[in-house]
């Protein structure tokens, strides 16, 4: 059974950008509902203790961490969307790759607009939070947030396993590495020898 083929880097970069239109639809749809129908900071149990919506506006990163520096939040989301449609228009041919910048990429553009877009306004804007799971974390968080972490995990997991950018696993790398040298060794042995044959053909004439 023969290995799937890498993609072209049109498919690449088409199937992260589709994931992250739509994640990014997805995170930003749920927080206008939760700015709709959720009260400000008061816990609306959902599925017990298990879920609860609980409507927050972070100025920081996770636990409200760097509320007085949120710009740099918003210049490290940007850097990060920057590089990976760098990597999606020239490196990545991996459909796990894909999938997994594609997804993460749609997480970090979903906080990034409320970084740009929410009050109190350009470049400091507040994230909206809302999902609370106390079982789990005492974060509250949303759904970009799901997806950049998830997907943060994805790419660890991407790496460990060997799995390069462009499809190719790092194992058979390394074999056709050694491979190499193996080959050259071969060539030469078969050179000397014959060598030492013709030089044999030359005495007994």
């Amino acid at each position: 059974m023969t290995d799937r083929p890498p993609l072209r880097k049109a498919a690449a970069g088409t199937i992260i950008a589709l994931l992250a239109v739509l994640v990014l639809a997805a995170d930003q749809f749920t927080k206008y509902l939760a700015l709709e129908n959720l009260p400000y900071e008061q816990p609306v149990p959902v599925i017990g203790d298990f879920l609860i919506f609980y409507l927050v506006r972070n100025p920081g990163a996770a636990f409200s961490l760097g509320e007085e520096v949120t710009w740099v939040f918003t210049i490290a989301l940007a850097a990060v969307a920057v590089v990976i449609a760098w990597l999606a228009a020239t490196r990545v041919r991996s459909r796990l790759w894909a999938v997994a910048l594609g997804l993460l990429l749609g997480g970090v553009l979903g906080n990034l607009t409320d970084r740009v877009l929410r009050e109190p306004g350009f470049p400091v804007g507040h994230v909206i939070d809302f999902i609370n799971t106390p079982w789990m974390m005492p974060a509250i968080y949303n759904v970009a947030d799901i997806f950049i972490v998830s997907m943060m995990i994805g790419v660890a997991l991407l790496v460990l396993v060997g799995l390069g950018l462009d499809g190719t696993r790092e194992s058979r790398k390394a074999d056709a590495a050694a491979g190499e040298p193996a080959a050259s060794d071969e060539a030469a042995a078969s050179g000397d020898d014959g060598t030492d044959a013709a030089a044999s053909g030359a005495a007994k004439d």
